[in-house]
């Protein structure tokens, strides 16, 4: 018991210490490109705040690529991500616990719009199924009015986890690939086969910037 206990809090201090290190070492070795830059930028410089969403293999050099004013993250409630927030904290960002199911969003409205922010989300958190859009981001646009921008990244270089997520570990000194998606808008008034029609509509996006950016160190 005092094992598993004090894994635990050696988990929570040094796991986020860790992945603020490797998320800034691997921002500073590799040679990272964006495409489609325009898109958030064209955001950014109207002041309208939006939701990047991100698949969770994907996720960890998310933090890097944001040049906006504010961005809040949601993240998992469980271990792995309060140790993200943590992380995230150190960089500035704000981190807000939930998920993307319905029930992760209660309360979530309020705490958006008091925030004023940029949103980081990913879809298919925390759990899985992997690739698959959760319809809770798809709520939080229609509550906040705030566009959805798929974004995702790969490494020429990287090794591809063992988890659920098939989590991408870039290798330092690689290469690295951003793609921006066209934002995606969420009627305010929509119906449930609208809401439907946008869920899907953001999971093939994803899926094929993905594709794209899977294919972009072969050519």
């Amino acid at each position: 018991m005092f094992l598993k206990t004090l894994k635990k809090k050696l988990v929570s201090w040094l796991g986020p210490w860790l992945a603020f290190w490797i998320i800034k070492l691997l921002g500073r070795t590799m040679r990272l490109v964006e495409i489609h830059p325009e898109i958030p930028r064209s955001l950014w410089e109207k002041g309208i705040p939006a939701i990047g969403a991100f698949w969770h293999g994907r996720l960890l050099m998310m933090p890097i690529i944001y040049k906006g004013k504010k961005l809040s993250f949601l993240v998992s409630p469980h271990r792995d991500g309060q140790v993200m927030g943590k992380a995230l904290k150190r960089f500035g960002y704000h981190a807000i616990l939930g998920s993307t199911t319905r029930k992760g969003f209660s309360g979530f409205k309020q705490m958006v719009k008091a925030h004023g922010s940029d949103i980081g989300i990913v879809p298919d958190g925390p759990r899985g199924p992997r690739q698959q859009v959760q319809i809770g981001v798809i709520e939080l646009a229609r509550l906040t009015g705030r566009p959805i921008v798929p974004i995702t990244f790969n490494a020429s270089k990287r090794k591809i986890l063992n988890t659920w997520d098939r989590f991408l570990l870039p290798y330092p000194f690689s290469r690295g690939v951003f793609i921006w998606g066209e934002p995606i808008i969420v009627d305010p008034d929509g119906n449930r086969a609208h809401l439907e029609e946008k869920r899907l509509l953001l999971e093939r996006k994803l899926n094929e910037l993905t594709e794209e950016a899977d294919r972009y160190f072969n050519k």
